[in-house]
């Protein structure tokens, strides 16, 4: 049987118990990372993940089980002791958030290696297994596992979905969550339980080590796509479903490599993918847009030359050598010659042996962009009592991105204006 068709016919039970916990792992991580990126913290799942270590020895030291209940409750405890810490440090204290995550992650870490090696050394046959809880073992996963995490996943998700609004208002302005009665407090108290039980779900398969990449890295990709709080949750998700289930794979076909490295690899293409090729915010996205601004500036500074030229000469159709119109406006030859083969292009100058010549549209156009560097220029100095030498620069920035309701509204504006101190601008004038 193809190894393709093997795996994701779910046939073989060790296979089936790897991908479906892998998958609720880092779908689960990554609801719960899309919240914790819109509240700008990040770097407090990875505290969670190294407090977590702690918990996990405690509890095999106590019941010396690997047993995944006793495991996961001693994570949870020690995860909610870290989250506390962190609280209590930045309110007591003057340290930052940031470096109160360092203590707390820094501190509970070196305690969770401490007790590994105490275990280590203990010569109990059951401890063998617990270091993988540093780096992952998807393999390791049975089917108590799958019951324990299926469960674990059902409560966040179902906690998540019952207070979806209202973490996103708190995320959003969580003073006028206050101010209308809400108990912030409370509520972020149960989104951190929510951050280490969707930690805990996720550190067997994936390790305390990578564990912080599931729970961000797929929120940072879903916001390239969106700008709507529901949508980046559920594109986190598919993201987060997508990185598991391909790492996964790649784990399976490659026996030796683990599965935890392979996650984060994949989540680290689909996120650099986002960064590069999301159609609003993605860098190409961006290049592209500021290539067409530069073009469209470049094409209306050359029409208002054409423009000027004519109201000096009373002539707007006349043909204008590229010599005339450098000296009119300081530009390079190769610039000139791009921006006027580009209006050439749109019709709005047409070319004639040397000489280049304004179309209607190309008139219009020239005149529009004239009229509001002027009226631009006259806001300057009218309204704001700006200095005339300190004009020119601004309005020729501006008047490009002038937007006709913009138009309008500083017409009747300096309208008001004038009616109002009519000396004034007069004077000006």
């Amino acid at each position: 049987m193809p190894a393709g068709v093997a795996f994701f016919s779910l046939s073989d039970p060790n296979v089936r118990y790897v991908v479906l916990g892998t998958l609720l792992m880092t779908s689960t991580g990554a609801i719960v990372g899309a919240l914790a990126l819109l509240k700008k913290k990040a770097l407090l799942g990875d505290a969670i993940a190294h407090a977590i270590f702690p918990g996990i020895c405690l509890a095999f030291m106590i019941t010396g089980s690997h047993h995944p209940l006793p495991l996961t409750l001693g994570a949870c405890i020690t995860g909610a002791l870290a989250l506390q810490c962190v609280d209590s440090i930045i309110t007591h204290t003057k340290l930052h958030e940031d470096t109160a995550i360092a203590l707390v992650l820094s501190i509970a870490f070196g305690i969770g290696t401490l007790l590994l090696s105490i275990i280590q050394n203990s010569g109990q046959p059951a401890q063998a297994g617990l270091g993988n809880f540093l780096f992952g073992k998807a393999a390791a996963l049975m089917a108590e596992d799958l019951s324990t995490l299926v469960i674990l996943s059902c409560l966040v998700i179902v906690t998540f979905l019952a207070f979806a609004k209202v973490f996103a208002l708190i995320a959003f302005d969580k003073t006028f969550a206050q101010c209308i009665g809400l108990p912030v407090r409370q509520l972020e108290l149960v989104f951190s339980g929510l951050t280490v039980l969707a930690i805990v779900i996720g550190i067997r398969a994936i390790g305390i080590v990578l564990i912080a990449a599931t729970l961000i890295t797929p929120a940072s990709a879903a916001r390239y796509w969106t700008d709507r709080f529901g949508t980046l949750v559920c594109l986190s998700a598919v993201l987060g479903l997508l990185a598991g289930l391909g790492g996964s794979y790649m784990s399976y076909i490659w026996p030796n490599m683990p599965t935890g490295p392979w996650v984060v690899i994949c989540i680290t293409f689909l996120a650099y993918g986002s960064f590069l090729l999301a159609p609003k915010q993605g860098l190409l996205a961006r290049q592209l847009r500021r290539r067409q601004q530069r073009r469209k500036i470049l094409a209306e500074n050359i029409l208002k030359v054409f423009y000027e030229l004519g109201q000096q000469d009373q002539d707007f159709f006349c043909g204008r050598s590229v010599t005339t119109l450098t000296q009119h406006r300081a530009m390079s030859l190769r610039v000139l010659l791009r921006g006027l083969q580009h209006l050439q292009k749109r019709g709005l100058v047409i070319k004639e042996r040397d000489m280049w010549r304004l179309t209607n549209r190309g008139h219009h156009l020239g005149k529009a962009v004239s009229q509001r560097y002027q009226l631009w220029e006259r806001y300057l100095r009218q309204y704001l009592k700006i200095q005339p030498d300190h004009v020119h620069e601004d309005a020729e920035s501006i008047e490009h991105v002038l937007t006709p309701a913009l138009v309008q509204e500083l017409n009747q504006l300096l309208s008001q204006h004038e009616r109002e101190h009519p000396q004034a601008s007069t004077s000006v004038s």
